[in-house]
């Protein structure tokens, strides 16, 4: 039998939705998640639990904070990776709420370490290379997050998880959205608008908010 695995085709979606990091106080983690421009989504509480699911701008992952919600220690949870497409201007946002940040770093020789310091480079990669260059940040408990630069992403990585079935049904609510625009506003190509609309909503935005988000992105286009 060869050793290599065997190619398949999937018929089934398999998408990681939910993330589970443990905190020790969830209010405190719930005002620091908040303050950074996450999405609440959820609040769970009982009378002897309470769970949050929160997520960040942009991501089709979301994550549950709670205390007891698993049997891992708060702040055990190394190497959160989020995705941006410069870490420099994610790294300036996120000091401006408040967020300690670390300094852009590289790692020697490629080779990504979680949870230690050791073989962290500072700088960004010398020659920019997408998935190289990275700032990391620790919530309230030590979890630990590293914000990653992709500026071109590898063969057969898409940027989005959406289906057939979704995009058919935010397209046509965008259809119906841009046509109050189009009655009153300036000459314009559609395709601007929808695709402000588009971003705008698969970053988590309500419709009222998307049409809003999509008009400023006309204005500020002219």
């Amino acid at each position: 039998m060869s050793n290599e695995a065997a190619a398949i085709t999937p018929t089934n979606d398999l998408k990681l939705e939910i993330v589970a990091v443990p905190v020790s106080d969830v209010e405190r983690a719930k005002q620091f998640y908040l303050s950074m421009g996450w999405r609440l989504d959820a609040d769970f509480a009982h009378a002897d639990w309470h769970v949050i699911q929160v997520t960040p701008p942009g991501s089709a992952c979301s994550f549950f904070l709670g205390k007891g919600l698993t049997t891992a220690a708060p702040g055990s949870a190394p190497g959160l990776m989020l995705a941006v497409d410069n870490v420099d201007a994610a790294r300036a946002e996120l000091t401006a709420n408040g967020v300690s940040v670390s300094e852009v770093f590289h790692f020697e020789g490629d080779r990504i370490h979680f949870r230690d310091s050791h073989g962290r480079v500072s700088g960004p990669d010398p020659e920019r290379r997408s998935y190289l260059s990275f700032a990391s940040f620790n919530d309230p408990d030590g979890n630990e997050w590293l914000m990653q630069e992709i500026t071109a992403r590898l063969p057969k990585r898409g940027q989005s998880s959406m289906n057939v079935a979704t995009l058919v049904q935010l397209l046509r609510e965008a259809e119906d959205r841009h046509g109050r625009y189009d009655a009153t506003g300036p000459k314009h190509h559609w395709t601007d608008w929808y695709a402000a609309y588009l971003v705008a909503r698969e970053r988590g935005r309500a419709p009222d908010e998307a049409e809003i988000d999509a008009a400023r992105h006309m204005q500020s286009a002219r």
